[in-house]
């Protein structure tokens, strides 16, 4: 995916690791994987340390990402003859519509990444966005592309957990998340400070990974699937459709309506990230550019220029890929379960 801040090879090589010093980067690694299934870790281990979880990933897998996809770190249904970022774009827009977003409103993007999307919804529907993300890196990177970009009256970031938000009550115009509250520990709780933050009548708008009906909990390949995608992308669980709107209706959310965008793509979701489909725009995902980048990483691992665990951050990353393809291919995960919910006015209640 072509992008003007996409990173290149020497690039991607100095920044991973985010913030952590080129000598801890190993160590992280190595307590990253501690938290997952594979490594015998446990779920209620992984929520309750979601933050250094999430940390910990991020400042991992943050270049990586980057890398190979651009600043909008999300997936989105594809037309054909649509390029991936004309997709990406498309999918971000779609949201911002759903919203209704007004010039001038103030938006709060939870679980920003690196800003790409608050970008694109900013100069799309002329509002101020601040995206909330508890990752050092993560913001900084946003920050020098803001600043590139030129939108830095516009869209700003703050350093917090989107469990526990430094705002006021009724701060926000609207709310969205882009695939990012699937890294929340619970999601009541993360729906309930997102609704504390809402005005009244406003809406809170989310993509979500979830489980579908068709996965089975009890279906060994299914189980593994699952576990990739968690180590792969830094998730304590992946909940299920029905988990996520029992979570917003206890949040006292008014649900406006829901559906699974990713079963009206005309294009299968997860192509881009098959290593079996030959694509000159998402090189780096193919078998090719995953042979080409792991050798790569493997060379400037070797030689000193990226840090030593960088060469197992491609490989559960590559992982994780796996997982998602072969989770859409099954129809066992969606990344993008969409739903609208309003924050009643008080008199409505």
């Amino acid at each position: 995916m072509s992008n003007s801040g996409q990173l290149n090879n020497l690039s991607l090589a100095s920044r991973i690791g985010g913030k952590l010093e080129k000598k801890d980067v190993l160590l992280a690694v190595e307590k990253y994987e501690k938290y997952h299934a594979a490594y015998e870790g446990e779920e209620e281990d992984r929520k309750a340390n979601y933050t250094d979880l999430v940390n910990k990933y991020y400042d991992l897998a943050t270049s990586f990402y980057e890398f190979g996809w651009g600043d909008s770190f999300h997936n989105a249904p594809r037309w054909k003859g649509e390029t991936i970022r004309e997709s990406i774009k498309r999918h971000q827009h779609f949201l911002a519509l759903q919203l209704g977003l007004k010039p001038g409103q103030k938006v709060l993007d939870v679980g920003c990444g690196i800003g790409g999307p608050l970008r694109e919804i900013s100069r799309f529907t002329l509002t101020s966005v601040t995206g909330v993300n508890n990752n050092e890196y993560q913001i900084s990177r946003g920050k020098e592309l803001n600043r590139a970009a030129g939108v830095e009256k516009n869209c700003d970031f703050v350093k917090a957990d989107f469990m526990k938000m430094p705002f006021p009550d009724n701060s926000y115009d609207a709310v969205y998340g882009i695939e990012a509250t699937c890294h929340a520990p619970d999601a009541y709780g993360c729906y309930k400070e997102i609704y504390r933050v809402l005005k009244p009548g406003h809406y809170f708008a989310a993509y979500e990974w979830c489980t579908t009906d068709s996965f089975n909990p009890n279906n060994r390949e299914h189980q593994k699937i699952k576990a990739d995608i968690e180590i792969g992308d830094g998730l304590p669980d992946i909940r299920t459709t029905g988990k996520c709107l029992e979570a917003l209706k206890q949040a006292d959310f008014e649900l406006i309506w829901e559906k699974d965008i990713a079963l009206d793509s005309p294009l299968p979701w997860y192509l881009p990230l098959d290593k079996n489909h030959f694509s000159l725009t998402n090189f780096p995902a193919t078998s090719v550019g995953r042979f080409v980048t792991r050798n790569m990483v493997r060379i400037l691992e070797f030689v000193g220029l990226a840090p030593k665990g960088s060469q197992r951050v491609q490989i559960f990353l590559e992982q994780a890929a796996d997982g998602l393809a072969e989770g859409g291919r099954k129809g066992i995960f969606t990344p993008m379960y969409f739903f609208l919910a309003r924050k009643p006015l008080s008199e409505d209640r």
